[in-house]
């Protein structure tokens, strides 16, 4: 794990690259996918061009609010999905979705849904992510119209 359970060093990560996105400073693979994230998300682009802020900063579930950091990290956590093709079929059912979407980043999304519920599953029943059921979500997503999930 790239930073493991400290989640300020993560968070200021997300902020040192973007401030260097917007240098124009050469990127290391993975900064340049955050980058890309963050720029398909103008609405965090604030949060993290504020290192205070975003360092400080809780988001607390039961009021309601959603996690930025959580959510862009879902969002590169989708992409290494499909490229290591893990689990096995990953690949094959984002490509055939992205053939009837057209749309990458909304794909994710979906996605995404699909894997909270299962890190969500997991964590209420005490044991290992279900691949099995989390590949079942995403070819479901196929049988949904129009892809809005």
């Amino acid at each position: 794990m790239l930073f493991g359970q400290d989640r300020n060093k993560l968070r200021q990560f997300y902020c040192d690259t973007w401030a260097a996105r917007r240098q124009g400073l050469p990127l290391e693979p993975l900064q340049l996918q955050i980058a890309e994230v963050i720029e398909q998300h103008p609405e965090y682009q604030p949060l993290v061009e504020n290192p205070d802020q975003a360092l400080a900063r809780d988001y607390l579930p039961e009021l309601g609010e959603s996690n930025p950091f959580l959510h862009m990290g879902m969002h590169l956590a989708i992409r290494e999905q499909v490229a290591t093709n893990r689990p096995a079929g990953m690949r094959e059912s984002y490509q055939r979705l992205l053939m009837a979407t057209g749309d990458s980043h909304q794909l994710e999304h979906q996605c995404m849904d699909c894997l909270a519920e299962m890190i969500w599953n997991a964590q209420k029943q005490g044991a290992e992510p279900d691949e099995n059921a989390y590949i079942t979500c995403i070819r479901s997503l196929l049988d949904t119209e129009p892809h809005t999930r």
